[in-house]
C-alpha cells in the first residue's frame, strides 16, 4: 500500500435480500423453487390451494348481483313514486270535492224531507234522507283523511329515495367485497418480485402457510461492498474515488469499483446498544465508519458474489 491508498480488511459484500412471505393462508399445492435457484421477475414460485378463495370470490360475486338487482328495483319504485304520488294527491282532492258536493245535496234532501208536511211524505223517504246525510258526512270525512295522506308526497318520495341510497351503498360494499375476494385469490399465486437467487428455503409441498410467514429469501444480483474504515482514514476518502477489491474466497478475481458514499455515523453509533461514555472510566477506541463501494468491473455477466464474503478494498485517494 502506498501513501495515496487506504485499505481495510474489515469489509464484506452486501446486497438486497428480500424476505418472501405469503399474504394469505393455505396449503402449498405447487412449489417451483429449490435452494440457490435463480429466478426471474414474474416467475411463479409457489401456489397456495385456491379453492376456499374461489368459493369466497363466487359468493361475493353472487352478493353483488343480488345487491344490484335490489338497487334496480328500488330505482323503479322511486320513479313510480314520483309519478304516482302527485296523481294520488290530485285524485284524493277530486274525491273530496265530489264527497262535499254529495254532502250538500244530501243536506238539501234532508232539510226538504223535514220541512214538508208529514202527510205529504213517507217515513221511508225521511229515513232514506237521514241515511244519505250520514253517508255523505262519512264520505267527506274519509275523503278528507285520504287528502291528508296523499299530501305527504314529499315524505313518500324521500322515503323511497332513502331506500335507493341504502341499496346503492350495499352495491358499493358488495363491489368492495368482490374486489377484496379477487385480490385474495390472486395472492394464492406467489410470483418473484425481482430477479434473484432463492436462499434459506423453508417450505415444502403440503406446508400450511400463514400470512406473513417467511418462506425464503430472494437475493438480488446487485452486490456492493461495505468497508469499515477507521475514522483516521476518512480524511482523504471521498465519493467517486477508484477502488481495487480482492476477495478472499476468489483470489483470482480482480474487481474494480468506486466509493459511492460514506455513512453519516460510526457503526457503534447505530448499534443496538450504543456505548455510554458519560460515566465510569473512559478508554478511547478508534471508531470505524461504513463506506459503501460499488463494484464496476471484474465480474463476468450474470456472475454474482454471495453476501457476507470477506473482501479487502484499497481506495486510491487524492490528498486534500
Amino acid at each position: 500500500m502506498t501513501r495515496n491508498e487506504e485499505t481495510t480488511d474489515d469489509a464484506y459484500t452486501e446486497g438486497n435480500a428480500t424476505a418472501f412471505a405469503p399474504k394469505v393462508a393455505g396449503y402449498v399445492t405447487q412449489l417451483n423453487v429449490d435452494d440457490n435457484m435463480f429466478v426471474h421477475k414474474g416467475d411463479l414460485l409457489l401456489r397456495i390451494d385456491p379453492r376456499d378463495y374461489i368459493a369466497t370470490r363466487d359468493q361475493a360475486r353472487a352478493a353483488l348481483g343480488l345487491a344490484r338487482a335490489q338497487l334496480s328495483s328500488a330505482q323503479v319504485d322511486l320513479e313510480v313514486a314520483r309519478v304516482r304520488a302527485p296523481a294520488n294527491q290530485a285524485q284524493a282532492q277530486a274525491q273530496l270535492q265530489q264527497a262535499k258536493a254529495n254532502q250538500v245535496q244530501a243536506e238539501r234532501d234532508y232539510k226538504r224531507q223535514h220541512s214538508v208536511d208529514p202527510r205529504a211524505t213517507t217515513q221511508t223517504s225521511i229515513d232514506q234522507a237521514n241515511a244519505q246525510m250520514l253517508s255523505a258526512n262519512a264520505a267527506v270525512s274519509n275523503a278528507d283523511a285520504q287528502v291528508k295522506i296523499a299530501s305527504l308526497v314529499q315524505q313518500t318520495i324521500q322515503a323511497v329515495e332513502d331506500t335507493v341510497k341504502q341499496r346503492d351503498a350495499q352495491v358499493r360494499q358488495a363491489e368492495a367485497n368482490l374486489e377484496q375476494a379477487e385480490v385474495n385469490l390472486s395472492y394464492t399465486n406467489l410470483t418473484a418480485p425481482t430477479d434473484g437467487t432463492i436462499t434459506r428455503r423453508n417450505v415444502d409441498l403440503g406446508t400450511f402457510l400463514q400470512p406473513g410467514q417467511q418462506v425464503f429469501y430472494i437475493v438480488q444480483p446487485e452486490v456492493w461492498v461495505t468497508a469499515n474504515f477507521k475514522e483516521t482514514q476518512l480524511a482523504d476518502i471521498h465519493p467517486g474515488e477508484p477502488v481495487s477489491i480482492s476477495v478472499d474466497a476468489y483470489p483470482s478475481l480482480n474487481l474494480r469499483g468506486h466509493v459511492d458514499s460514506i455513512q453519516q455515523g460510526s457503526g457503534a453509533r447505530f448499534s443496538a446498544f450504543p456505548a455510554e461514555n458519560a460515566t465510569g472510566n473512559f478508554v478511547k477506541i478508534v471508531r470505524r465508519v461504513p463506506v459503501k463501494i460499488i463494484i464496476d468491473h471484474g465480474l463476468a455477466p450474470r456472475q454474482t458474489l454471495p453476501l457476507g464474503l470477506s473482501v479487502e478494498p484499497t481506495v486510491t485517494v487524492t490528498p486534500q
